[in-house]
């Protein structure tokens, strides 16, 4: 994904109607030339963590190998790593080598690795329930032909909350972090340098078939602009080596590129494989909304909250869904009731809580419940215009004309993207008897609404979707060829 999409994505996200960031403490005095840095985490077959694993970087050119190890967590780290070319290994008793790379490190650049280790069996060998000794599974049942502009296709029959489910595809893209460019963390590369390490990449490659170097070189393929050529070899990757981050990385990349049926499969696939795996669960359920199956990613982010109650993600993706229902499910609510408890400084927590409880039938003390938790996260966050919104919402809702207006000017101050803070306040006004401040209201609306529905049309057409052919699980496609190895 070239440059320009990457920023309007970012952009984009931060301006939607509901910007779901973890509220935490944000790093003062941050350096902005701060030195290049190394990180990553080592896992083993089962995605559990693996401590004091030896951990060393190497560069050729430099004569020059860093040494560190992981902590309890698996986690490592280099400090102040010099620009140039590394490559990373991972050692521990027990368990075969695992490796990364070779990959380049930039001026400035922060790059995240993750390795799953196979243990070591009877003679050597790799044991069997180890990540290098899974069977990548049965051929993959599409065939991803093409890209095509998707202005000529309209929107997909399923996705009436379109702007929601494009939300949700850049929530999943963004968990990948550094391991994957379509996710935007990597800078684009000038033609010439972008060629030189497609052609570094591609001698390697002719010596030594790696899944590593085919997910750098669909990373480089991503960043140029090639999607189909990216997405084959994500694939290749996650055949060669079926971790959890290649068919994350997989899923993500045909999801990005809408072939939902696709993405699905991949997620189930890594799903069979990692069942412990939160973000894999995430990215399915994204998949399935995209695809306009809602009750099935509901579960899904269901799901994915009970696999790991402290992470804050899946909260966030099922608060994508409750921004656009117009009731709350009982299972919803208790599930967001978690939140806060868990998070009691964070002010989205909060928000997410009061929004479902907001959302529940059961009368007037739900609403209350609702505004308190309201109150809590703008006394977390002055400038959260989300929680001003519904404050102004249940205000109008019980006649407090005064109180709703003035919440909602709050909202309108605070939200990049204000229009339905406009809409609201226009129905205020219109009850007060205030037709012309009702008009004026109507007239902010309509006008950020139409340019929102441009910004949309102008992004949807700048993401190339893919061209796929759903195989008959029984008998090969026609004209179908073999993958080149």
């Amino acid at each position: 994904m070239n440059t320009s999409v990457r920023k309007r994505w970012g952009i984009l996200l931060f301006l939607s109607v509901l910007p779901l960031a973890i509220a935490a403490p944000r790093p003062q005095n941050s350096d902005a030339h701060a030195p290049p840095s190394v990180s990553g985490t080592i896992f083993d077959a089962e995605n559990n963590p693996l401590s004091n694993v030896a951990v060393t970087l190497e560069n050729a050119d430099l004569a020059k190998t860093l040494h560190s190890a992981t902590d309890t967590q698996g986690h490592f780290q280099f400090a102040a790593v010099p620009p140039g070319s590394y490559t990373l290994r991972a050692k521990r008793d027990g368990y075969r080598q695992g490796s990364e790379g070779p990959f380049v490190i930039r001026a400035q650049e922060v790059k995240r690795v993750m390795l799953h280790l196979a243990k070591i069996g009877p003679g050597g060998a790799a044991k069997d329930d180890d990540a290098s000794s899974i069977p990548f599974s049965d051929e993959p049942q599409f065939t991803v032909a093409g890209v095509t502009d998707t202005t000529a296709l309209g929107v997909h029959s399923s996705s009436r909350n379109t702007p929601n489910s494009n939300a949700l595809t850049k929530d999943t893209v963004a968990l990948t972090g550094e391991g994957n460019a379509a996710l935007g963390s990597a800078t684009a590369l000038n033609k010439d340098a972008a060629a030189s390490e497609e052609a570094s990449i591609r001698a390697k490659l002719a010596t030594n078939e790696s899944a590593g170097l085919h997910f750098q070189l669909a990373e480089l393929e991503e960043r140029e602009g090639r999607p189909v050529d990216a997405e084959k070899d994500y694939e290749i990757a996650a055949e060669l080596a079926p971790s959890e981050l290649h068919f994350f990385s997989w899923g993500a990349e045909l999801l990005l590129h809408r072939a939902f049926e696709p993405a699905i499969e991949v997620f189930r696939t890594g799903r069979a494989h990692y069942p412990q795996s939160v973000r894999l669960l995430l990215g399915l359920g994204a998949s399935y909304y995209a695809e306009g199956a809602r009750e099935e990613a509901a579960q899904s982010f269901l799901q994915a909250i009970d696999l790991d109650t402290a992470d804050p993600q899946p909260y966030l993706f099922l608060g994508r869904l409750l921004a656009t229902e117009n009731a709350s499910p009982a299972a919803w609510t208790g599930k967001m009731k978690q939140f806060p408890a868990l998070q009691p400084q964070n002010a989205m927590a909060h928000y997410l809580y009061g929004l479902a409880l907001a959302k529940q039938a059961g009368g007037e003390n739900n609403g209350t419940s609702a505004e308190q938790q309201f109150h809590t996260a703008i006394e977390l966050d002055p400038h959260f215009g989300n929680a001003y919104l519904q404050l102004g919402i249940l205000r109008s809702e019980r006649k407090d004309f005064a109180g709703a207006i003035d919440a909602l000017q709050k909202a309108i101050a605070y939200t990049p993207v204000a229009d339905e803070a406009h809409y609201r306040l226009a129905e205020v006004y219109r009850r007060m008897g205030e037709a012309e401040k009702a008009r004026q209201e109507t007239a902010l609306y309509k006008e950020i609404s139409e340019q929102k529905a441009r910004d949309e049309e102008r992004e949807r057409h700048e993401i190339q979707q893919f061209v796929y052919t759903l195989k008959d699980s029984t008998a090969p496609p026609q004209g179908a060829t073999p993958r080149p190895r």
